[in-house]
């Protein structure tokens, strides 16, 4: 019998090509969330603590670092996981406020591969989408990652 496939196992960067896409699970963002969040961080702003307030955007609005937070998770468990070694750069978009029961998943589109000079590694670029349970853009990102080589393909750069 093989060995058998572990489940979960991140991407190598040989298994990715431009223009490639994924798409994440949806989540959905709970008050436990929301409060387990701000009060982690800090980021305790009314906004986020009093439910009368009365502010711009109504209702139990979220964090934008917690969407993303949230979106970089689901990315780590699918995609990832054992590959990524480090997150290099992110520019971050908040473009729709996110609330406490809405669903969001992300979009990835692998946009750029550069493959560094030594130890098989490579800087891959993407664009996240995260997308709410309407189908609204809430946020986009382009982030860079170092991602691992895999050892057994030859266009490793050594």
């Amino acid at each position: 019998m093989d060995k058998p496939t572990l489940l979960g196992h991140g991407y190598y960067w040989q298994d990715l090509e431009p223009e490639q896409e994924f798409i994440t699970f949806g989540r959905t963002i709970t008050e436990t969330d929301l409060i387990n969040f701000i009060t982690t961080t800090g980021m305790t702003e009314v906004i986020f603590t009093d439910v009368t307030h009365q502010g711009a955007m109504q209702g139990r609005v979220v964090p934008g670092a917690l969407s993303y937070t949230l979106i970089e998770g689901l990315l780590v468990q699918g995609m990832v996981q054992a590959t990524g070694m480090a997150l290099l750069e992110v520019n971050k978009k908040i473009l729709a406020p996110v609330r406490v029961g809405d669903t969001i998943h992300g979009h990835v589109r692998i946009t750029h591969i550069r493959p560094t000079s030594k130890h098989g590694r490579a800087v891959v670029t993407s664009i996240v989408s995260v997308i709410n349970q309407e189908n609204v853009t809430v946020m986009t990102y382009e982030a860079k990652r170092l991602l691992a080589g895999n050892a057994l393909h030859a266009t490793d750069a050594n």
